[in-house]
């Protein structure tokens, strides 16, 4: 099983939601896949280019994370984890599909909003559902309201 962890960051363009998949960031391993992609493009720094949702992006919704998406690009069910730096997470978005059993959450099928790299090295990941949300609950805590 690997692990995740939610966390509140403040980044450039406001707070944001950072997730890490076994003590690295999301958007290092989405680097590790996206980099032959984007240097075969001839711009090797898009790979991995994302920021974390920012808590109103998703209506402070951890729902967002567990099946029932609040911001979809594809609109077949998946579910953006990261949006691109600039803050908006529909100009550079990173999604996935989030299945929910009793016992687990698993992320797989990633796909990049704007560019049709395979992305089936990226994951899937599967998460014990108490740890997963725990850590949900530990950051939509210290969600600061406006």
């Amino acid at each position: 099983m690997n692990r995740v962890a939610f966390r509140i960051v403040k980044t450039a363009s406001g707070p944001a939601i950072q997730i890490d998949v076994d003590g690295q960031s999301l958007q290092e391993w989405a680097r590790a896949v996206e980099l032959r992609f984007a240097s075969a493009e001839a711009n090797p720094r898009l790979a991995g280019s994302y920021e974390g949702l920012g808590p109103g992006q998703v209506n402070r919704d951890r729902e967002h994370y567990l099946g029932s998406p609040v911001a979809s690009w594809f609109e077949d069910g998946d579910t953006v984890l990261l949006g691109c730096v600039c803050g908006e997470w529909g100009c550079w978005p990173l999604t996935t599909m989030v299945t929910v059993t009793d016992t687990e959450v698993i992320w797989q099928g990633f796909r990049n909003g704007h560019r049709p790299w395979d992305l089936g090295a990226l994951g899937p990941f599967r998460f014990k559902r108490t740890q997963y949300e725990s850590s949900l609950d530990e950051a939509f805590a210290h969600v600061q309201l406006p």
